[in-house]
């Protein structure tokens, strides 16, 4: 299995972005960190130029509403790219939606089955195989940094499961490749789909979020903290990233927020 270094991802980012202009990312990996997320928070005010942050292992990830993201080391690719916009934070609405397009439209490209689950998951086989956690902060120039942070499973074993609590996906085929070309991979992805979502906005994914919408047209729950809120009909999602939630008396429009989506058993 091929070490993640920072190099030769650099090297493999460069081999895939000839044709593109994108501004020079500085790219970092460390052997282990607490999270990738809230280390790049922590810097967000100093930074000035794009930077990618990768941990061989991450000892305290996190997901959404402060969530534990369980990762071993070699088994799941974790990793946060800080991202500077001009505008502020309100205008980064849907922003992790979009972010689950670009990852999930290359999955798919690399032979992964892919499919997204509001707000922030990317399935495979109905089950979890990546999370997003999109965190901002202001820059030193009163500019905005998004902070995307992205844990993919490559290979889990089950002891890790049973850790998590659930069953999980993870994706051998990508588990074999060179771990610094399937980076590359997911970064040049994600620089065209920020560069897209900066001239934009979130209604430049709208509907490829929707064609890759694991439960268009089921029935499902709204959840926060184990209390079901709403039940109905999954539509898809508006031009802000809110899900079209049709039940018996409404259509509503859901926030993220702290809920969650969850399939009727």
């Amino acid at each position: 299995m091929t070490r993640l270094e920072a190099k030769l991802i650099e090297q493999a980012l460069y081999g895939l972005n000839q044709a593109n202009d994108y501004p020079e990312i500085s790219i970092e990996v460390v052997d282990e960190t607490g999270s990738t997320n809230a280390d790049l928070m922590c810097r967000a005010k100093n930074l000035n130029t794009p930077t990618l942050l990768v941990a061989r292992h991450q000892t305290a990830g996190k997901g959404r509403a402060g969530r534990r993201w369980v990762s071993t080391p070699d088994g799941v690719l974790t990793f946060s790219l800080a991202w500077e916009f001009a505008v502020g934070g309100q205008a980064l609405l849907g922003l992790p939606l979009a972010v689950g397009v670009a990852l999930a439209e290359r999955l798919i490209q690399l032979g992964v089955p892919a499919k997204l689950k509001w707000p922030n998951d990317i399935l495979k086989d109905s089950k979890k195989l990546a999370g997003i956690l999109v965190e901002s902060q202001t820059g030193n120039r009163g500019t905005c940094w998004a902070i995307i942070g992205v844990g993919l499973n490559l290979r889990v074993p089950a002891e890790l499961e049973k850790d998590i609590g659930q069953e999980v996906a993870d994706a051998a085929w990508l588990a074999q490749m060179d771990r610094n070309q399937l980076l590359a991979e997911l970064i040049q992805a994600l620089q065209v789909a920020l560069h897209e979502f900066a001239l934009q906005g979130f209604t430049a994914f709208v509907d490829r979020w929707n064609h890759l919408h694991a439960y268009a047209q089921q029935t499902v729950m709204i959840v926060e903290q184990a209390e079901v809120l709403h039940q109905g009909l999954a539509l898809g999602v508006d031009h802000q990233g809110c899900l079209l939630l049709q039940t018996e008396q409404a259509r509503l429009l859901i926030h993220s927020g702290d809920v969650s989506l969850r399939p009727l058993p």
